[in-house]
């Protein structure tokens, strides 16, 4: 067993390392533009990966994580917008006929509502559980790896990298402006448009922590609201939780911030409500086809086994 954790990489599994990372910071140096952030990365996952088998069984572990990060910001080499056009009032107006509230101001939409009704308990159990969104999964994710439950792990992982996918294939199929978009600018798409904390800067203003803001100005792209991925993420990991040995305490607290989630995407003014329930849906439909499709096919079952050994 010593003698398996200790021992290097063979040449095979370091020619794949260097080509990927070389690949990737290729195409992201030349194509998008380095950030610190990327080499050092880079620099974790090589020293990981030769330090020892255990360390690199738990690189190859995360790939999944990575691709996710890797997609993401490769997004940036064809803006969606690029691609089809940006839809501002379309589904401003859908939001509208399905959920709007009527008040003495006439038919707003939930978001417009919340915009003009709220309260410092809401916008801090807001913050906290917004600040759930990726953490909460991979922590869950990681948690499968080291408790030896490496298959429901592996399962987690990649449907949480394909669900991603999906997710990023609506937001090319059809971009769309957020709800705090058209509170502050209207209907007219005006690209370039930073990033904006919306009703999650009652948190910030509220801790002086100034997270979110800190989230937000860094988002390159604001036209990405449809499908809603913050409402999708804790959808998988309650799933898993209840595939996997987990503390019935622990797929209580899921729950809570999958539905917590859910409420501040709209009431922070971050999502419509269709929104969310596409988020939602590309959870459930991307949990099914891998279990029930991809799961079914030979190939794919030899190369999941494959992949569970080795990280095992």
């Amino acid at each position: 067993m010593l003698k398996n954790i200790t021992k290097f990489p063979s040449l095979k599994e370091s020619v794949i390392l260097v080509v990927c990372l070389a690949i990737w910071l290729c195409v992201t140096g030349f194509c998008i533009g380095m950030r610190p952030e990327h080499g050092l990365l880079a620099f974790l996952i090589a020293g990981m990966f030769l330090f020892n088998g255990a360390t690199r069984k738990f690189v190859v572990a995360l790939v999944p994580f990575a691709l996710f990060g890797i997609s993401y910001d490769w997004m940036n080499l064809l803006p969606n917008y690029e691609v089809n056009p940006i839809d501002v009032k379309d589904l401003y107006e859908a939001e509208k006929a399905l959920f709007g509230i009527t008040t003495a101001q006439g038919v707003l939409t939930p978001n417009e509502f919340f915009n003009l009704h709220n309260c410092s308990f809401m916008d801090f159990w807001a913050g906290v559980f917004y600040l759930c969104w990726v953490p909460v999964p991979i922590i869950f994710g990681i948690g499968l790896y080291f408790s030896r439950q490496q298959k429901i792990y592996l399962h987690f992982a990649l449907v949480f990298l394909f669900v991603n996918l999906i997710g990023f294939a609506g937001y090319y199929i059809h971009p769309a402006a957020p709800p705090w978009y058209v509170i502050k600018y209207g209907f007219e798409p005006i690209l370039g448009t930073p990033g904006d904390v919306a009703g999650l800067g009652r948190f910030d203003a509220m801790t002086g922590w100034m997270v979110f803001d800190g989230l937000y100005s860094r988002n390159a792209n604001v036209f990405a609201a449809v499908p809603s991925l913050h409402s999708a993420y804790m959808v998988i990991a309650f799933y898993y939780s209840l595939r996997s040995r987990c503390a019935m305490w622990l797929r209580v607290v899921f729950a809570i911030i999958m539905i917590g989630i859910w409420f501040t995407a709209v009431y922070s003014c971050h999502h419509y409500i269709i929104d969310v329930i596409l988020g939602a849906l590309c959870s459930v439909v991307g949990i099914a086809l891998f279990e029930t499709v991809l799961m079914k096919l030979p190939a794919f079952k030899r190369f999941i086994d494959n992949y569970t050994e080795y990280i095992s």
